[in-house]
């Protein structure tokens, strides 16, 4: 029986995945020790128009790339090995455009599968609506087996997101579910735009229903819950509680959840990013960029003067992505 070459590394890439620990980068597999100081929320570039407007020939891959790759040699000189590119598809997830930055940085990029339901359902393609949980899953498996958009580019985790209320939607749900799904058959994190702690235990209990632990879901803009005591509940559970909007101020209160997380021996499940980049196709020039400097120039100096130490750094930068982010299946 003959094998096409295309099932040869399929089958080559799940024997790596389940033999041995890996993350899954941009360039393919990697050991997680190699995964080094890393940024695991931040954006490259961002198109707010709408799924039904989107498009790669909305921005300009050469300027895009002269705009974020100044900031990505500033990270590097700072020591940060790897970044995690949050942006799904539908909002200007560009693999060519990523492909391009991980060559010219030489940095470590991740990107994702998934939807995003955040904001209305904006960012929705319209099969996300009529398609079940399963069939939502079966096109994010594939992206994970065959690589995405014809490429041989894998997705290293799971972007979705939720609009927090009383209660999630029957959509939101159906993407959590379709997350779930993706996990078990892929072993990818599960990363929701979240918010509010009312929405994230929501999730985990829909994860949980389905068989997943919640240490394969990260709770994405944990610093939205005012309640920090919270944050300790969800990482007691198992949860990633990730505060990542260090980008955009508010130093001493990411300094009091990180503090309170220490102090209450959960050190070990947080996860800290900029959310920070955003070239927004349309803007002169892309717009007004942030960098992803703010954690190691405001945040790490306060935490010193709490004493915090080396140690703990390494843990919350280095430590921790690398198990937040290995590829293994964690079964409820």
């Amino acid at each position: 029986m003959s094998i096409t070459r295309r099932s040869f590394l399929l089958t080559a890439l799940l024997g790596f995945v389940s033999k041995k620990p890996a993350i899954m980068t941009i360039k393919g597999p990697i050991d997680p020790s190699r995964l080094g100081m890393s940024l695991i929320h931040e954006h490259f570039l961002v198109d707010f128009i709408g799924a039904d407007k989107i498009g790669t020939s909305n921005w300009n891959l050469d300027e895009v790339t002269e705009k974020v790759m100044p900031y990505l040699a500033e990270i590097k000189k700072l020591g940060v090995k790897s970044v995690f590119e949050c942006t799904p598809d539908f909002l200007g997830r560009d693999i060519a455009l990523l492909k391009i930055l991980a060559q010219k940085s030489g940095l470590n990029i991740v990107t994702n599968t998934g939807y995003y339901g955040a904001v209305n359902n904006k960012y929705l393609p319209k099969w996300a609506f009529t398609y079940t949980a399963e069939q939502l899953a079966d096109r994010w498996i594939r992206e994970f087996e065959e690589g995405i958009d014809s490429s041989n580019v894998r997705p290293g985790f799971i972007k979705t997101g939720v609009d927090a209320g009383k209660t999630l939607s029957g959509l939101h749900r159906k993407l959590l579910q379709a997350a779930a799904l993706t996990h078990l058959k892929t072993g990818l994190t599960i990363c929701s735009h979240t918010g509010l702690a009312s929405a994230a235990f929501e999730e985990i209990e829909i994860l949980q229903s389905m068989g997943v632990h919640p240490q394969a879901f990260v709770w994405v803009h944990a610093q939205g819950e005012n309640n920090k005591a919270l944050h300790t509940k969800a990482a007691r559970m198992g949860t990633w509680v990730s505060l990542d909007g260090i980008g955009w101020g508010g130093f001493e209160n990411y300094a009091d959840s990180i503090d309170l997380m220490k102090a209450n021996g959960v050190l070990n499940r947080l996860l800290i990013s900029h959310d920070a980049g955003w070239y927004k196709p349309g803007e002169p020039n892309g717009g007004d960029f942030k960098g992803y400097t703010n954690i190691f120039k405001e945040l790490m100096p306060l935490l010193k003067k709490r004493g915090f130490t080396e140690t703990d750094f390494e843990q919350i930068l280095v430590k921790n992505p690398a198990e937040a982010f290995t590829v293994r299946v964690r079964a409820a």
